[in-house]
């Protein structure tokens, strides 16, 4: 305890700070200029060498990505997915050890509509990106997230995959091809095209900002702008004839994703969310090569042999820590990763030994598929499971709720008027013009049944999806594609029940 004729005069002494080594570990020679971990020294050399290799040795363990195959990068501006094309662009050039064999090209998905940028800005961030993409001579494309209001009912569709399976054997064969057809100068290579951002009405912009305002909670927008963004990057490597999209996913991007993914009741989903590829899309793959670096590792990176990054602002730009599932999810592993720096690395670690229970998306039928996100849906569960619980749960809740406001308002207690068809009374509507019988028996129209009135999402959706549709406060606002396919869903399920009973079993 302090006391008040005590000397404090005396000199302060300095804690002794624990040092870490000058020298490379790897080399022992060189200055050290970065240390990843605790102990971990690199020189710039050794450390360009580390990161290089880190990168080919993802491709070369997984072997997904077959000699001559088209590749797109989706680079979105960040320093993540920067780092990965400045991989690719080291990969592809003559001085490399062992040459990238596939053909990349570029695209960015410009999401300024739909966070509120100013024309003006989404013009600069534009220019600043293309400069970027110029300067590596690949082909590139730009896109608007406008865009994804025009998409076909296809683009929800998974086709099947491409008739070459990665057998034994396979990947060796198809190097020696491309071997031989590169020394006998036949192969081929993609034309640098470059396609700029184009404009947009306003009006398209402002049926973007409905769409992702329509979600009540932030959480609910930045899901739903996740899989909008999925849709039109899978939709783009369609029409560009690319069969792989490689995605900039670093290790703490996934670690957070994982911890979010589970809160939000995507549990079934981690293999396909967080893994190095994901198959749910069959003909397009979607890989992700940058899952071993930490962000830490790839800010030294950029830093330290100048790769370009463009900042541009999202729907967690300037939010607080508890806007969002997403925001504190990603705020809790940052500052614990602060303390222990092990942390992102044992979550990454984790998620590579897990394994759905499901039947696996690519394997699943487009009907047991989820609408939006496109994997197999997980509600099919057993009545005594947490699923079932939180869905009786829910109708006790809205069943009081509903009691609640008929007492309240007796007027809501009246039965809804069925809307009455466009035909006459005990006449056919259908196109053939012949008469189906059913309506004179007061039964309805038989192309009644052909499209429903009002469209249900809840049954083709996951839990998940689920839990973002309920935040909607319009399914309306979605795109035409995506009520198009739930209603060519729902009239193929209508269907199957009319003639089920005349359908063969699997096991028959």
């Amino acid at each position: 305890m302090c006391q008040v004729e005590e000397d404090y005069h005396e000199p302060l002494q300095r804690a002794d700070v624990p040092s870490v080594s000058k020298k490379c570990v790897k080399c022992k020679e060189g200055t050290a200029a970065v240390v990843i971990r605790a102990g971990d020294a690199f020189c710039g050399v050794c450390f360009k060498e580390y990161f290089i290799h880190k990168f080919r040795a993802m491709l070369g363990k997984n072997r997904v990505i077959f000699p001559g195959e088209k590749v797109l990068l989706a680079v979105s501006g960040g320093p993540s997915s920067c780092s990965m094309l400045s991989q690719v662009q080291e990969g592809l050039s003559q001085n490399a050890h062992k040459r990238l064999r596939f053909l990349p090209g570029i695209v960015f998905i410009d999401e300024g509509g739909a966070v509120g940028q100013a024309v003006e800005d989404r013009r600069r961030m534009a220019a600043e990106l293309q400069a970027v993409f110029r300067a590596t001579g690949l082909p590139f494309i730009m896109v608007p997230l406008e865009q994804v209001l025009d998409l076909p009912s296809s683009a929800l569709t998974a086709a099947a995959p491409s008739p070459r399976e990665p057998a034994a054997g396979a990947y060796k064969a198809a190097v020696n091809d491309f071997v031989r057809s590169d020394a006998a100068g036949c192969r081929t290579s993609l034309e640098p095209q470059q396609t700029a951002l184009a404009d947009v009405p306003a009006s398209r912009t402002h049926l973007l900002q409905q769409l992702i305002g329509s979600a009540q909670t932030l959480t609910a927008r930045e899901d739903l702008l996740s899989t909008l963004r999925q849709h039109l990057l899978v939709h783009t490597a369609r029409t560009e004839g690319y069969s792989k999209v490689m995605l900039g996913d670093n290790c703490t991007r996934l670690a957070i994703k994982l911890l979010t993914s589970i809160s939000l009741g995507r549990g079934a989903q981690l293999a396909q969310d967080t893994g190095f590829s994901d198959s749910r899309y069959g003909d397009v793959l979607l890989v992700r090569p940058m899952r071993d670096y930490s962000a830490k590792e790839i800010a030294y990176y950029n830093r330290l042999f100048s790769v370009p990054s463009v900042f541009i602002p999202s729907l967690e730009t300037k939010t607080t820590d508890k806007s969002s599932i997403q925001r504190l999810t990603e705020s809790f592993v940052t500052k614990l990763q602060a303390d222990f720096p092990s942390t992102v690395s044992t979550i990454y670690r984790t998620s590579e030994k897990l394994q759905t229970a499901c039947r696996s998306s690519s394997k699943a039928d487009v009907c047991d598929r989820c609408l939006l996100c496109m994997c197999a849906l997980d509600t099919a569960a057993e009545n005594a499971s947490a699923f079932k619980a939180t869905l009786i749960s829910e109708q006790l809740s809205q069943a009081k709720s509903a009691r609640a406001r008929s007492v309240v308002n007796p007027s809501h207690n009246q039965v809804p008027m069925e809307k009455e068809s466009t035909a006459a009374i005990g006449t056919c509507c259908s196109s053939g013009g012949e008469d189906c019988g059913k309506a004179a028996r007061g039964e309805g129209c038989c192309s009644s049944a052909k499209g429903p009135e009002s469209t249900d999402l809840r049954s083709l959706l996951c839990y998940s999806c689920q839990l973002t549709l309920r935040d909607m406060s319009s399914v309306e606002r979605l795109p035409h594609y995506i009520l198009s396919e739930a209603q060519r869903r729902q009239r193929r399920s209508h269907m199957r029940e009319e003639i089920g009973e005349f359908l063969l079993d699997a096991g028959d």
